[in-house]
């Protein structure tokens, strides 16, 4: 049975994939506590990367809906560190959003909006968290943007 986490998704029309495996010699997420942190996750949608630098061949609400993209990934990290249990998130408390973009590029911060609104719409105040959005000369594989996560859970 669905919570309510997980239903108020449903409304939005998005369900949380299966949580990505890591692609190399590290965990998608460490529990400490009450605080889940969640590796970087990358822009994918339906099984493929999302590729571009910001101020040479994307624009800023393309990348932006890449960065919805990695928020789901968070939120499908964060559904495996609760067992299951999404529910049990007591709050969003940080991200970390990486933009791959050129020198010039400026608006790092209306690209991490991307997942910063669509967790606010999700989950309501428990989505509001402190952020940094920052440019990175490249990111894996070439994809437009990585954010990763700090969440606080019920134990």
């Amino acid at each position: 049975m669905s919570g309510e986490i997980e239903t108020r998704l449903a409304e939005l029309g998005v369900t949380l994939p299966d949580a990505p495996a890591p692609a190399a010699n590290y965990v998608p997420f460490v529990v400490a506590g009450d605080m889940v942190y969640v590796s970087g996750q990358i822009s994918m949608a339906d099984g493929q990367m999302i590729k571009g630098k910001l101020g040479a061949d994307m624009d800023t609400a393309t990348a932006a809906a890449a960065a919805r993209h990695c928020a789901i990934a968070l939120l499908a990290q964060l559904k495996a560190a609760c067992g299951g249990e999404i529910d049990r998130l007591e709050r969003v408390v940080k991200l970390t959003g990486f933009v791959n973009s050129t020198p010039e590029f400026g608006e790092q911060p209306a690209v991490v909006n991307g997942a910063s609104d669509f967790l606010v719409e999700a989950l309501g105040d428990k989505g509001r968290h402190a952020r940094s959005a920052v440019s990175a000369a490249s990111l894996p594989f070439g994809v437009a943007v990585e954010i990763e996560g700090i969440f606080q859970i019920r134990s």
